[in-house]
């Protein structure tokens, strides 16, 4: 399907969409915590990334990250076909700073968990308690 508007216009239009946080992988991890007995943590947190969720008394951050926006390789073949000179450079820039807020925040003594969108689904649910099992009390 062609786009409705000019490249320009395409280009305006998406600079104005702000993350207003993933709110389904968020309520799914969530649930997680309430099924495991996670307790302590604390959404909207200011510190350097973003964290999802933070546990600031064991000082870890969780993030919950999107297999697109952040360039998983899980199989649900999130290359993207269209506009590939755009995205692919995007999810490269995504990856990188992911990866520099990781380093930051361990320099700063936290632990830090990122935990895909694909491993929320029920199938994957033992990679998902595998990565939180050090908040299970």
């Amino acid at each position: 399907m062609a786009d409705v508007f000019d490249k320009e216009k395409r280009s305006l239009v998406m600079s104005q969409i702000r993350s207003k946080g993933n709110q389904s992988t968020e309520l799914k991890l969530i649930f997680a915590f309430k099924e495991l007995g996670i307790k302590g943590w604390r959404r909207g947190s200011k510190m350097k990334g973003k964290p999802d969720f933070v546990f600031p008394k064991s000082k870890v951050a969780v993030f919950a990250d999107g297999c697109f926006w952040h360039g998983h390789d899980c199989q649900r073949g999130t290359t993207p076909k269209d506009n590939s000179s755009y995205w692919i450079p995007k999810i490269q820039r995504n990856k990188k700073r992911d990866i520099e807020v990781s380093d930051f925040l361990k320099a700063k003594g936290w632990s830090v968990i990122r935990v895909w969108e694909c491993e929320l689904k029920k199938k994957n649910r033992n990679l998902l308690d595998k990565k939180l099992r050090m908040l299970v009390p």
